[in-house]
């Protein structure tokens, strides 16, 4: 029961803190002709330290990211969810390794402006590992492959919206309610956006150019220059913030089941057999 109990705080705090991160990556994008800073994960977390107590508050989010991380951990290796081993499990969790892997960075990223003078600077990460990936050997084939992989996991992102999905472990008082949609509407803009990254990366290993790459930030810039892109930038910036609310919601709501102790001894037995 208190190893549960300690799963769910890492759970719920990660989820507020992942929720703070969309929230500002939203108003960047809403606001960014204004504030200057693009609409990222990275920026959007520079933009709190110029905020008074903001290296308070960063390192608020940063530990909250590493939290998550932690849960995300709990869910891809060590099973909480109950997702199972056969071909569709094993591959729901290797999406959620892949996503602790990506909040390990940008908790790090958080602490380290947070504790340190400079954590370092926010630069193109996305284009700093296209350009390390192309670099090896069948760089480019392992270029498109991640691309592919982020765009299948956008659509499931959308999907999982739009057939509620996610009401499997959140259970939302009074469902459907406003929130309800607010969720739905969250995750497919974030889908969206997941799989014009994935294709950004994928055409990055076609044409063999680490500059073609992009993030949050180059996606949402690629929909602006669509016909009504104006709108759609508008629609997937105000999705974003949604999406933020989904987060929150997972924190007041979302059923969390702490790993099992005989999980856990498998996990840690496993690189040793």
């Amino acid at each position: 029961m208190l190893q549960e109990f300690r799963f769910e705080m890492l759970a719920k705090f990660g989820y507020a803190a992942r929720g703070a991160v969309f929230f500002l990556v939203a108003t960047l994008a809403l606001f960014s002709s204004v504030g200057g800073r693009r609409p990222e994960s990275k920026s959007a977390i520079s933009s709190v330290l110029d905020q008074p107590f903001g290296k308070i508050w960063v390192g608020m989010i940063g530990a909250g990211l590493i939290c998550f991380v932690a849960w995300r951990l709990a869910q891809a290796l060590a099973d909480s969810d109950g997702h199972g081993s056969d071909v569709k499990g094993l591959i729901v969790r290797g999406s959620l390794f892949g996503s602790a892997v990506t909040y390990m960075g940008l908790g790090s990223y958080a602490l380290g402006h947070s504790i340190l003078a400079d954590g370092g600077g926010e630069g193109a990460g996305e284009k700093g590992l296209a350009a390390w990936i192309i670099s090896q050997p069948f760089g480019s084939y392992l270029a498109i492959t991640i691309g592919v992989a982020l765009f299948v996991g956008g659509i499931v992102t959308i999907l999982k919206g739009l057939t509620r999905k996610f009401e499997k472990y959140i259970r939302i008082p009074d469902s459907p309610s406003w929130l309800t949609y607010v969720c739905v509407y969250g995750l497919a803009a974030r889908g969206v956006v997941f799989a014009v990254v994935g294709v950004l990366f994928a055409y990055t290993g076609i044409q063999v150019d680490p500059d073609r790459a992009g993030g949050m930030a180059d996606a949402l810039e690629w929909m602006r220059q669509l016909p009504g892109g104006s709108v759609i930038f508008v629609v997937m910036g105000t999705g974003l913030a949604a999406f933020g609310v989904y987060n929150l919601v997972a924190a007041r709501y979302r059923t969390v089941s702490g790993p099992s102790m005989a999980n856990l001894k498998r996990v840690v037995r496993s690189p040793f057999d």
